[in-house]
């Protein structure tokens, strides 16, 4: 299955976030994509880095995912993007997928906050899992990275893939994205699964936009705006995977006995 990233850098106007993702989504469409992805917050901007949390209203967020809804729906093709979401007077910071109809499939709200988003977002409670195609996907964001906890409930259900929008930029931090993409490729390769990072550009990227395989490779990557083709399968399991699989449900299995 193509599943596609664009990266952009987004900012405080909506209307012209909404232009990089409709250029995203019509690339993506004339590449046969299925499913193309955005970085945290790319409809609203990230807060405060990107833009301001007083400029982003309930209202708003709702109009442009009603924009990105009929995006989808018109184009035909699958749409993960991040976005700030209001949820029974509560404030979020989100990732929707939207199918190629335009319906909403799944949302997973970011759950690792500190800082600034402990202040102004609720932590999620969403597994963030759904499938496409035949291939199982989860969801997470940013600073869940940190924790492996996450990954490992994507392991534990089977998911073939995770895919994580980042906002995590900097004037220019080469030791920090050195950390982050190790965290990534051992993410990927402790769960045995397949990891897309897609992360905005409105600074030097922290993260990669990048496709890592199962053994926390770099299988393609992209420094600029534009479209990362990745065509996504599952793979049948070699010698190193196998080991991981096996060893990690021993444990899990061994833990869960424990009193």
């Amino acid at each position: 299955m193509k599943i596609a990233c664009y990266p952009f850098a987004a900012g405080a106007d909506m209307e012209e976030n909404l232009s990089h993702i409709r250029t995203g989504v019509k690339a993506a469409a004339e590449e046969g994509a299925r499913l193309v992805c955005f970085q945290e917050c790319a409809l609203t901007g990230y807060p405060p880095v990107e833009t301001q949390i007083e400029s982003v209203t309930e209202e708003k967020c709702a109009a442009g995912l009603r924009a990105v809804s009929a995006l989808a729906r018109e184009e035909g093709v699958c749409i993960l993007m991040g976005a700030v979401v209001y949820d029974g007077g509560r404030r979020y910071n989100s990732a929707l997928v939207f199918d190629a109809k335009g319906e909403e499939i799944c949302r997973y709200d970011k759950r690792a906050l500190w800082g600034w988003d402990a202040e102004n977002f609720t932590p999620g409670e969403r597994d963030g899992v759904f499938t496409l195609g035949g291939i199982k996907i989860g969801v997470r964001i940013c600073f869940d990275v940190r924790f492996p906890e996450l990954f490992r409930e994507l392991f534990i259900v089977k998911a073939d893939l995770c895919i994580m929008p980042f906002c995590d930029t900097a004037e220019h931090l080469p030791e920090r994205r050195r950390i982050l993409t190790g965290h990534l490729r051992t993410r990927a390769a402790e769960n045995v699964m397949q990891l897309l990072s897609v992360n905005s550009l409105s600074r030097c990227p922290a993260v990669p936009t990048a496709w890592f395989d199962q053994n926390g490779r770099i299988r393609k990557q992209i420094n600029k705006e534009g479209l990362l083709l990745c065509d996504v399968t599952v793979p049948e399991e070699d010698f190193g995977m196998r080991g991981r699989r096996v060893n990690a449900e021993k444990f899990i299995a061994q833990r869960n006995k424990k009193p």
